[in-house]
């Protein structure tokens, strides 16, 4: 596997050598509210590098790691399943050689991907998944396949009980009906995310985090904002928990749509959020 353009800051190993590897799914074309996510895997790749490797919350550094950028994915806009076949494709080849995936979307439709590949290899697959949205609808607009419905499609994946989400502000009535008999959710906060760690810690787990968590007012660069979310320091705390687990076997982040912030700092965020994510899970 080789690069296919310029990498995230820290991410220059070779694919051979390295632990983890970086890719992006720029696909939007379920997008409901306002479209440009697509833009956000190269958005973050240039602006990365307004960044340092080194986390001074963390004490740690990139550099420390052995990390790999693939570069982005050529997906087509229009055809949705052709774009999650090709994920799930590429993410195959990362877990067969047994690397950790970590990918930047695209809207959170591209989440269902990894999963799906993740979970023919992992039995106790566990989710945690932070967000504005409850994503828990069967259908939208006549459609299986949404980023209103990747974590509906994502338990058809895993089943009951594994899925675990938090800060969730928004939905219909009957998602957050339906989440109470099948995922765990916590809405507005992530007090319960200290005990759901204890409790997964040693399982296999993929982290997908939809940027529109954070506050509009800390993030408006996100194509369906809402507010009452996160503030970054919120992110920092949660992404220190995380550290905890022992097994995260994939990560995610997106819903960044850079061109709704002018100021590039929703880049910023999304850049540093990457950063301490996987300094505090790749080991």
């Amino acid at each position: 596997m080789k690069a296919q353009g310029s990498s995230f800051i820290g991410f220059e190993d070779g694919f051979e050598e390295s632990k983890a590897v970086l890719f992006g799914a720029p696909f939007d074309g379920t997008t409901s509210f306002k479209p440009g996510a697509r833009f956000a895997p190269s958005a973050m790749r240039e602006d990365s590098w307004g960044l340092e490797s080194y986390s001074p919350y963390l004490d740690k550094d990139l550099e420390d790691l052995k990390l790999f950028d693939y570069g982005n994915l050529e997906l087509p806009f229009g055809d949705k399943k052709v774009a999650l076949r090709m994920i799930q494709e590429h993410v195959q080849e990362i877990i067969d050689a047994n690397k950790i995936p970590i990918m930047i979307g695209g809207e959170h439709l591209v989440s269902l991907a990894p999963v799906k590949a993740l979970s023919k290899k992992y039995d106790d697959l566990q989710i945690i998944h932070f967000d504005a949205h409850t994503d828990l609808r069967e259908e939208y607009l006549g459609e299986s396949l949404s980023h209103a419905t990747v974590i509906r499609r994502i338990y058809d994946q895993v089943g009951i009980g594994k899925i675990n989400q938090f800060c969730i502000r928004s939905g219909l009535k009957e998602e957050f009906e339906w989440a109470k008999k099948h995922t765990h959710l916590e809405k507005f906060t992530y007090n319960t995310l200290e005990s759901c760690i204890r409790r997964i810690k040693d399982k296999p787990v993929y982290i997908t985090i939809d940027l529109d968590v954070l506050d509009p007012a800390v993030f408006p660069g996100t194509g369906t904002p809402e507010p009452g979310g996160i503030n970054f320091h919120h992110m920092l705390e949660i992404i220190g928990m995380l550290s905890k687990l022992e097994n995260v076997v994939g990560l995610d982040i997106v819903e960044l749509s850079p061109k709704y912030d002018t100021s590039a700092a929703s880049t910023a965020v999304a850049c540093k959020t990457l950063r301490e994510l996987v300094l505090a899970t790749i080991k």
